[in-house]
């Protein structure tokens, strides 16, 4: 493709009313990139502290924004997802083109859009750059980590890039603050300048094919430039999007417009990628110069060890031992710590009100609700704290890259990975991460199979039934049954998550493989100050989607477990009266009505009533158990009561005990298969489309979830009694 000179290419027209900047002196700018370009840093060094969190109308796309104030005013910044195109094909794509095009809902389109390159990849972030720079949009290109380029060997002439893009280019450096009033200064100018618009030409016969649907985009509201970046853009995607789904004419323009691209023998798959590609190795001919640079980077030696094809899974697999092992090791005092002063609150507000309803709504409601989600908050930082250090430091992409080979083989995409990995921690974070994955099939079907990872939710009820019913061992002189056991918890669910995600893509998600094109950036040293801040931002994100609905239900459950009151008999002792009240509740009577369906799997009533109550969270099981047992409601995995009061429960018809190292088995078995959690269904909908589509996929989930671990559980149980271990 021959690039054309600048003059040839016709201005774009001047911005309408609706596009002119906002008053009151506030400025709104998007900030864009491709992942790994340091824009979550840049934006974090603009706008420090002052940011919020939230979500996009409709969506669980985070909507991150921040604001900073220059001599002229306020500056609003959204951090838009990190994107290498504006493709559409995952919905952090989606998002992203459609608040630059004015059509996010409750947003209006930025007054400026910040593009921010990587200066030592110029080339691959040009492709991003290009499509922003059509929209019409006042733009100022940040090009970011300078020094990196320069100790690349690269030489970047800004002046002539800016030349050549038809818009402010900045050297920064994000990480130091370099540059930054310098960029500051070119967004506050940036609305005055001319609109960049395309840069490049396409073939006539493309252009003429496009041009119907480039007016019915106009019709649609779209200026004259990003409805011919619109056009180009849909001919080689596969549908026109949710933000495109209602312009009249659209769809049958778009598919005309392929057939005539054919026609002239052009491939529209390739159309854009070709053109735009042909004009950006001219842009970066003329801008950059390669000084002589010998020898192998810091990241090429990492590298030569991280990426061996014997040596690559080993250093991924210790790294991933000494990630859980931390999680588990350095969590540890800090749960005890939350544990403590949630038990000295509830003491104090115990004492401090009335016996009757509003002690018990307070203290084993609320208090207790509330102190089950900030319990585990330690894990979940120290899990995110580790992902953000992976992230940052670019090892991430390199176990993507080393996991795709052995998620293939199952069918799921290798950016699968990531998502599964955050499942150990929360379900929760683990969904929203599968938003990276441009399949909808291949997203779905990691959606599918995340929960089935052991997260933090379920390790009480492991140490608890463990601790209580599986004997401290030593197996092959070396290991602890109870840690085996645990393991094999772990694995099973892991193994088993893999197996279905196979088998739904070789059945109801069958799709064509898509190979996983991913930048592996040079290796850095995280900045503590935005990983502080990223951290921060995910828990709570975390708080606010399963905090709001945990303590919700946990109010719910309580009140299901005290009324109707019952009057406790003549002599009653205070654990037969709460074993009474419990019994006749209506959550008891809950229990009793779903006996004869577990009574199979060797359980009771009490054991029933504990599996309803773990619908709000797994975790709530433990909490259950300590009430029905007269323990309390506050009793935890390590409760030696509670543990007393399990091995000695007898069924009151036979005298036989209720739990054995059988039972036990098969009750972690359930619960490593079941869906006992109402925060990740709430997420499931959203995730998978929302609305009765959303609904319809979180049923299909929790209903094979929910067969798979009844089943699971009667086959251990039954099976072992054949076996002669009950």
């Amino acid at each position: 493709m021959q690039e054309t000179a600048v003059g040839a290419i016709p201005a774009p027209p001047a911005p309408s009313p609706a596009e002119a900047p906002r008053g009151g002196g506030v400025l709104h700018v998007a900030l864009i990139g491709n992942p790994n370009t340091g824009k979550s840093t840049l934006f974090n060094a603009l706008t420090g502290m002052r940011q919020r969190v939230g979500n996009y109308s409709g969506v669980t796309v985070e909507r991150v924004e921040g604001r900073y104030r220059d001599d002229q005013g306020a500056v609003t910044i959204i951090d838009l997802p990190g994107t290498y195109s504006l493709s559409a094909s995952s919905p952090d794509e989606e998002i992203a083109l459609a608040v630059l095009t004015g059509h996010a809902p409750g947003i209006d389109r930025p007054d400026v859009a910040v593009v921010v390159l990587d200066a030592a990849n110029l080339e691959r972030n040009l492709f991003l750059a290009s499509q922003v720079l059509e929209l019409g949009l006042p733009t100022v290109v940040a090009l970011n980590q300078v020094d990196a380029a320069e100790a690349a060997g690269l030489r970047i002439d800004a002046v002539e890039l800016t030349m050549e893009l038809g818009a402010p280019v900045v050297p920064i450096v994000a990480t130091r603050g370099e540059g930054l009033d310098v960029l500051k200064s070119a967004i506050r100018k940036a609305p005055g300048l001319d609109r960049p618009g395309r840069r490049f030409e396409l073939p006539a016969e493309a252009a003429a094919a496009l041009k119907p649907v480039e007016q019915a985009l106009v019709d649609a509201g779209f200026n004259a430039s990003a409805a011919a970046m619109e056009a180009l853009r849909l001919l080689a995607v596969q549908h026109v999007g949710k933000h495109l789904s209602g312009v009249p004419g659209l769809e049958p323009a778009v598919a005309a417009a392929r057939a005539e691209v054919e026609a002239a023998g052009l491939l529209p798959t390739s159309l854009e990628a070709e053109s735009r590609y042909g004009w950006i190795g001219g842009v970066v001919d003329s801008c950059v110069t390669r000084a002589g640079h010998s020898g192998r980077t810091i990241t090429d030696r990492i590298d030569a060890v991280a990426l061996h094809r014997a040596g690559g899974p080993l250093v991924f697999i210790a790294l991933m031992a000494l990630v859980f092992q931390s999680i588990f090791t350095w969590a540890e005092p800090m749960i005890g710590l939350v544990e403590g002063l949630f038990g000295i609150l509830s003491s104090a507000v115990g004492g401090a009100i009335p016996e009757g309803d509003l002690n018990s709504l307070l203290v084993e409601g609320v208090i207790a609700g509330v102190g089950s989600v900030l319990v585990f908050l330690p894990q979940i930082v120290i899990l995110f704290l580790f992902i953000g250090i992976l992230e940052d430091t670019g090892y991430m992409a390199r176990a993507a890259f080393i996991m795709d080979r052995f998620m293939r083989s199952v069918g799921l995409h290798g950016r699968s990975f990531i998502p599964l990995l955050s499942g150990y921690a929360c379900a929760v974070p683990g969904i929203m991460a599968t938003r990276t994955i441009e399949s909808r099939k291949d997203r779905l079907a990691t959606i599918m199979v995340l929960p089935l990872m052991s997260c933090s939710a379920r390790i009480p009820i492991y140490a608890l039934l463990i601790g209580t019913f599986i004997p401290p061992v030593v197996v092959g002189g070396i290991f602890n049954l109870q840690g085996v056991t645990l393991l094999a918890m772990y694995l099973l669910g892991t193994v088993t998550a893999l197996v279905v995600a196979s088998l739904f893509k070789r059945t109801l998600l069958r799709g064509q493989a898509r190979p996983m094109i991913m930048e592996l950036p040079p290796y850095r040293l995280p900045r503590v100050k935005s990983l502080a801040l990223s951290v921060g931002h995910r828990a709570s994100l975390f708080l606010k989607k399963a905090g709001t609905v945990i303590l919700s239900l946990t109010i719910i459950l309580w009140a299901l477990a005290t009324y109707p009151r019952t009057e406790p008999a003549p002599r009653m002792t205070d654990q037969q009266a709460q074993e009474a009240q419990l019994a006749n509740s209506a959550l008891g009577r809950v229990g009793h009505a779903i006996e004869p369906l577990v009574r199979p799997l060797g359980y009771d009533w009490k054991i029933g009533v504990g599996i309803v109550s773990s619908f709000a969270a797994r975790e709530v099981f433990v909490s259950t158990m300590g009430t029905i047992y007269g323990v309390g409601s506050d009793a935890d995995e390590g409760s030696s009561s509670l543990r007393e009061r399990l091995r000695g429960e007898r069924h009151g018809s036979s005298g036989a005990l209720v739990y054995t190292p059988l039972v036990a088995v098969g009750l972690m078995v359930f619960y490593v298969y079941a869906m006992m959690c109402m925060s990740t269904i709430a997420v499931v909908v959203r995730e998978t489309g929302g609305g009765w589509t959303g609904v319809r996929w979180a049923a299909f989930q929790f209903g094979w979830m929910l067969a798979l671990a009844y089943g699971s559980a009667l086959l251990v149980y039954q099976g072992g009694r054949l076996l002669g271990w009950g």
